[in-house]
């Protein structure tokens, strides 16, 4: 289920409405509609600035606000994509540093839903024409965009080879299975192998392709390699062109084979192990280019200067945490293994050391935030996210307390001093951050 977002704008939600009632047909895949949307709208996505164009399961979002730090930190203006949104629909469209004005959102929609009104265009399809459209009437220097889900069929993989500067590609791990498992024939079969391979699908000729190389399982590695030569993308990869790791003296080391020497960044802002992995690819993303040129000094500002809500995010006082007595809460949108595993990383280690709030849409595995945790979780609750189906408390085990919302979850946290952890959807997060007014600007 998609979370289409309510605005406080008549024009904004009149738009929202019209996307809210878009649909798929079953069992569409390709690039055709949102080719034939571009076109009606003037081919918006051939121009833009340069394009940082991020796929990947976990971290490319992460990837991306290293990424707009970077290169802002530069005295770059930067247009940004990303998804999803977790408090309003304009967190998705980011005009030269900005989020797009409800005024300006207003018009964008409407502009680009009367153009595709007989193309049967999907949510994403117009979100992205959307922004392409908005983006090329504003200059600026550079574009960073998320990929949304997969690569291969992503709207966002309209972008050609003129456009995009660089491709990267995050983490990997087993999501969106009936999309990017679904049986096809001449692809690759093996489950993470065939996820690197729809990834990898927006690997462009002649446009570096950075990936996270050896961090991947081999099949997973040898499949983005395949489709990079097919492609014709240069690659540059972790451990065989770059390499980066925490230093002796906690300071983020990073290496170009060639170079003459390693050069010492200090670890990002962004809480997390993985964290550092992200602003290294971030930065060999900035290093593979040729297109957009990026100071150290920016490089570093940006690693210190970061911001992307709901990943291990301490939440302000306000209204949410007054509820609760624990020092810290921690705001956390993971909801696969792959980030269950990254939240178990960045966590204290002692037993018993987080109260968990945890809601998970139907659809994901309720063991993949509590498995990795184990022993740490020192109470376990569960909640529903608003407007999804989500699993019953049942489903995380015989110790999970129910509550009906993320207030009730807080007022019964023990008041034991240990701090407090809501995690398992990016809506729940949204909602977390609505009720605390941290609404993402």
């Amino acid at each position: 289920m998609l979370d289409f977002g309510r605005s406080e704008d008549a024009r904004v939600q009149a738009q929202l409405d019209r996307l809210s009632a878009l649909s798929v047909p079953q069992g569409r895949l390709g690039l055709e509609t949102i080719r034939a949307l571009m076109e009606r709208l003037g081919n918006p996505h051939r121009k833009l600035p340069p394009v940082f164009h991020v796929a990947g399961t976990n971290g490319k979002g992460s990837v991306c606000a290293f990424l707009r730090a970077m290169l802002e930190a530069d005295g770059k203006r930067v247009h940004v994509t990303t998804s999803p949104h977790l408090v309003r629909y304009n967190e998705r469209i980011r005009i030269a540093g900005e989020l797009i004005s409800d005024e300006a959102l207003a018009a964008i929609l409407s502009e680009v839903l009367d153009a595709g009104e007989d193309l049967a265009p999907s949510f994403f399809e117009v979100t992205i024409a959307a922004a392409f459209l908005a983006f090329s009437r504003t200059p600026a220097d550079a574009c960073v965009v998320e990929v949304g889900l997969g690569g291969r069929f992503d709207a966002t993989n309209v972008l050609e080879a003129d456009a995009v500067a660089v491709c990267g590609i995050a983490a990997l791990g087993i999501d969106h299975e009936a999309f990017l498992l679904a049986p096809e024939d001449g692809v690759p079969k093996e489950p993470m192998a065939r996820i690197a391979f729809e990834k990898a699908g927006i690997a462009k000729a002649g446009v570096p392709l950075v990936t996270m190389g050896d961090r991947y399982p081999a099949g997973a590695q040898n499949a983005i390699r395949e489709l990079s030569v097919l492609a014709g993308a240069p690659l540059f990869e972790f451990g065989t062109h770059w390499v980066a790791d925490e230093a002796e003296g906690g300071s983020l080391y990073f290496y170009e084979y060639g170079a003459e020497a390693g050069r010492d960044f200090p670890m990002p802002a962004i809480p997390g192990a993985h964290q550092a992995r992200n602003a290294a690819l971030a930065i060999a993303m900035i290093e593979a280019q040729k297109a957009v040129s990026v100071t150290n000094a920016a490089v570093i500002s940006g690693l210190l200067n970061a911001r992307w809500p709901a990943r291990l995010q301490t939440l302000d006082d306000g209204p949410l945490t007054a509820l609760c007595s624990a020092q810290k809460i921690m705001l956390d949108g993971g909801h696969n293994e792959s980030a269950g595993i990254a939240l178990a990383s960045a966590l204290p280690g002692d037993p018993g050391s987080v109260h968990l709030i945890v809601g998970m849409l139907a659809n994901k595995d309720p063991r993949a935030v509590i498995g990795p945790l184990a022993d740490r979780i020192r109470s376990l609750t569960t909640i529903p996210v608003p407007g999804h189906d989500s699993h019953p408390p049942k489903a995380f085990g015989s110790d999970a307390r129910a509550a009906s919302d993320i207030e009730d979850a807080l007022l019964h946290v023990p008041s034991d001093g240990y701090p407090v952890l809501i995690a398992g959807s990016l809506y729940l997060a949204g909602e977390a951050l609505r009720l605390n007014d941290e609404v993402p600007d």
